[in-house]
């Protein structure tokens, strides 16, 4: 071991100088191998303490023992040389004495590199200043350039005294406009208080150290080109701290129209009031002010619709002149979603019309049409016309296509193929359909050709962490949660699990906590568990229970000549794979079942003479049910199912066992999503047996906001069997989730099942009017929900949902008084604005219980005005 390489390892930085001050460039390179080596050495233990001492010695050896820019550079920024750096100052004392275009180079190379690369901008700019080159504006020197400045406040005075002795300072804060994320950065350096960012770079522009006009355009530039909340905030901050006059806004007129048409909320209204400050003075072209107004009123935020039309009545008020040009520009709001916007843009026409000319009048009407019923008649008197010839408008309901279930494809032929799916299945999940096809694959190529396989499998497998490790560790894990149930068979083919752990999980079960999904996560583990006991004692020809179509279910005259091969092939059949053919195996057809059964009792095996007998049973009808609460939720439970006890499997006879509320264990270790959508694939044609067990879990989207849980929804609208009241009731929280995807995910669900005919609008309107009456569902979230869902054109589905909701709501409502149970009900207002839309479109007529005492109430709230469009579509003659 050499000098150096002694020293290096010691971490004895001085002596490591000593010793390069002392050599050539020749010895420097031949040294460097060596540093090399020891480099990968340290790699292998990136905490140890050998390593810990030793890398700031090798950074800075490793530096000096190189001649070329790049690979210095490349060395110096090296995402294992950030574990334990040199000091910047030692860096640059051992490169200081190299040529400035070197340095420069190597400064530019780093400065190129990631920010997350962690390399010091104290380097950076040293090197920097020692080559006298042109500053970087990169990602990451900007970063740390923003640090340096905004992290050594305690030694140096304040951001804008430290600001002020930047010898780049004008190309660096022209660069941070063009640093993109930049805003969260500004923002937790210094906040808003006197040592702020935005207060330092406004005060070096108010004593000329920064260009203004530079300044004014960098900010404008920068909120037009938009990016995340973070830098509309500081930018947006900036922009007002700089107090711009009026000249300078007039002169941007153009580029307010730009924001208050694109930007997000915050600097759209920033824009609106500048344009309307503009306006009001008379600086702002009524064409212009006509041309924002159209923007504006296109928005869906209705804070910047109602500031507008508020505008464009300020001008009306003081110029009638405008009245041509501005009144058509508030009657787009005509067209807004929200009613209440169409009355506030109707109020403002109604207060000018009379100075309008002919030809606007005429073009108010034409956008008159796109009022809601109630106020388009209101617009038809104001304007004197005559209304439009009246007709039956007949509504069509719009909706999705009921879905269709995917016959699956074979399993793949060769063991090439094979093994790309498996690759494909362990980085995704995949769905049921490509488990059970890859999972039929398997079983087929280990009993036709395992080496084969396995020498496949082996490029795909080779990386995962359970390859490399004892078997005998890794088999406590095979159905703990760690091996997920494709890696349980594949670490079975590679020799990764005992074959006792296997006996044991077929002989004695898979799971040793029981809660409410044990019964699911059982009846699925041990088909995996047989099929890779019987793969490492005696394997399977195939699967039987291999489902014939996606949602899980298989046909019967399939599976009828599955056991026809078995025979032939005299082979032994798994338990638990028959198990859940039988539970698979398609019912619901009486003459495929019939057919099936005679061929299945001819067959003169066990399975076939059971299968022969599943077949000619009637399926039963749900078990008994009861409703129970918990707090605030609404729970179903579920009696014992007889058909579930006889013949099958100790694992498989839990499905039919009772669900209870109170008794079950409902907080277990089944977190995880992914086995879900398999558990619907157990009993393709009971969802509501699933549903009854998944039923709290789901309703902690919208009980306890948690996140993800209604994915499941839409699978289980797919599913087979009858939708009943866990059904519905898991659709109901769906709704009222807290997270925009858990609701789509429900309004999913709820239009396939309107599809099929599924949907039990009675019941889900009742449910969801209990749960929000205690709680459960915020009526705002409903609202979204059932808002997107008539959006797509099911508004009959939607109103026939609302109507049996809101007499619950109502009711509390009416019989609270003022302050009673309405502060329970915030947002009704918004859920009787979807109602009166869906009633609106769908031609709806009739009674709603207390919705017309509600309408008689005084007063101008979103509550009231929303009853009372309700209450005045219901009640519309219908045209002749």
């Amino acid at each position: 071991m050499s000098e150096l390489i002694d020293a290096v390892r010691g971490g004895r930085t001085a002596d490591v100088l000593g010793l390069l001050d002392g050599m050539t460039d020749a010895e420097r390179r031949a040294a460097f191998p060596e540093l090399k080596e020891l480099r990968k050495e340290l790699r292998a233990d990136r905490w140890g303490a050998a390593t810990r001492r030793a890398h700031p010695a090798l950074h800075v050896a490793g530096a000096a023992c190189q001649t070329g820019a790049a690979a210095v550079a490349s060395w110096l920024g090296a995402s294992d040389m950030s574990w334990w750096q040199a000091q910047p100052a030692v860096l640059i004392d051992v490169l200081g004495d190299r040529d400035p275009a070197w340095l420069a180079d190597v400064a530019h190379r780093l400065a190129q590199r990631p920010a997350g690369a962690d390399v010091a901008y104290e380097l950076m700019s040293g090197l920097v200043r020692l080559s006298g080159c042109p500053v970087p504006t990169t990602d990451a020197y900007v970063r740390g350039w923003l640090l340096h400045i905004g992290t050594t406040w305690h030694r140096e005075g304040t951001v804008q005294d430290r600001l002020r002795r930047e010898p780049h300072l004008a190309q660096l804060v022209a660069a941070v406009f063009e640093t993109d994320d930049v805003g969260s950065l500004l923002g937790w350096l210094s906040g808003d208080g006197p040592n702020s960012w935005t207060g330092a770079l406004a005060g070096l522009t108010a004593e000329g150290t920064l260009d203004r006009r530079t300044m004014v355009d960098a900010c404008v530039a920068r909120l037009l080109r938009g990016g995340r909340p973070a830098d509309h905030r500081v930018f947006l901050r900036l922009l007002k701290t700089l107090d711009l006059t009026r000249d300078e806004e007039r002169e941007r007129t153009a580029d307010w129209l730009a924001l208050a048409a694109d930007a997000t909320s915050t600097v759209a209204s920033h824009a609106q009031s500048v344009l309307g400050a503009l306006a009001l003075d008379g600086d702002l072209p009524v064409r212009q002010l006509a041309e924002m107004s159209g923007a504006v009123l296109f928005r869906t935020e209705k804070k910047l619709v109602r500031a507008q039309l508020v505008l464009l009545g300020k001008v009306l008020a003081r110029d009638a002149g405008t009245v041509d040009e501005l009144l058509p520009a508030a009657a787009q709001a005509f067209g807004h979603e929200d009613s209440d916007v169409q009355e506030r843009a109707l109020k403002l026409v109604e207060r000018h019309v009379e100075k309008a000319g002919a030809g606007v009048r005429d073009e108010l009407g034409v956008a008159a049409e796109q009022l809601i019923t109630a106020l388009r008649a209101r617009a038809v008197a104001m304007l004197g016309a005559a209304p439009a010839a009246s007709q039956t408008v007949v509504h069509e309901e719009v909706l999705p296509p009921v879905p269709e279930p995917v016959r699956l494809a074979p399993a793949p032929e060769s063991a090439a193929e094979l093994a790309e799916e498996v690759g494909v299945l362990l980085a995704s999940g995949g769905d049921v359909a490509t488990f059970e096809r890859t999972l039929d694959g398997l079983v087929r190529h280990a009993h036709q050709d395992r080496e084969s396989l396995i020498e496949a499998l082996g490029p795909v497998v080779a990386r995962l962490w359970w390859v490399v490790g004892d078997p005998g560790h890794e088999g406590q894990y095979a159905f703990g949660g760690r091996l997920s149930s494709l890696e349980v068979v594949l670490a079975t083919l590679l020799g990764k699990v005992r074959t006792d752990t296997l006996h044991s999980a077929v002989q004695h079960g898979t799971s040793a906590h029981a809660c409410v999904h044990s019964p699911l996560a059982q009846a699925f583990n041990a088909r995996v568990a047989e099929v890779a006991y019987r793969l490492a004692t005696d394997p399977l020809p195939f699967l039987l229970s291999a489902p014939t179509w996606s949602t899980g279910l298989l046909e019967p005259a399939e599976l009828v000549a599955r056991l026809d091969e078995y025979r032939r092939l005299g082979a032994r059949v798994s338990a638990a794979d028959f198990d859940q053919a039988l539970l698979r195996v398609r019912r619901t057809d009486k003459s495929a079942s019939a057919a099936a059964a005679e061929k299945a009792a001819g067959l003169g095996t066990s399975e076939g003479k059971r299968l022969a007998r599943w077949l000619a049973a009637v399926p039963p009808a749900l078990p008994t049910y009861r409703r129970r609460t918990a707090g605030a939720r609404l729970l179903v439970e579920l009696g014992e199912l007889p058909e579930l006890q006889e013949d099958f499997g100790r694992e498989f006879r839990h499905l039919g066992r009772p669900v209870s509320v109170y008794k079950d264990r409902w907080h277990c270790y089944h977190w995880d999503d992914t086995p879900r959508r398999h558990w619907l694939a157990l009993l393709p044609e009971r969802r509501e047996l699933i549903a009854a067990r998944l039923l709290r879990d789901i309703s902690t989207v919208a009980v306890d906001d948690t996140r993800g849980a209604a994915a499941i929804l839409p699978l289980l609208a797919e599913s087979g069997g009858e939708a009943g009241d866990a059904v519905h009731l898991c659709l109901a929280y769906g709704l009222g989730a807290r997270h925009e995807e858990d609701r789509l995910a429900a309004v999913d669900a709820l239009l396939v099942l309107a599809a099929r005919g599924q949907l039990d609008t009675p019941l889900l309107g009742a449910d969801l009017g209990q749960l929000v009456r205690r709680g459960a569902v915020k009526p705002l979230r409903l609202a979204e929900s059932v808002r997107a869902a008539a959006a797509t054109g099911a508004n009959a589905t939607i109103w026939g949902l609302l109507r049996h909701t809101l007499p619950v709501l109502l009711a509390d409502l009416a019989t609270g008084g003022p302050d009673g149970q309405a502060a329970k009900v915030r947002g009704l207002g918004e859920l009787l604005a979807v109602a009166a839309e869906c009633a609106e479109r769908s031609g709806a007529r009739g009674d709603v219980p207390h919705l017309a005492r509600t309408a008689d109430r005084r007063g101008s709230s979103r509550l009231v005005t929303q009853a009372r469009r309700l209450h005045s579509a219901l009640a519309l003659e219908v045209a002749a």
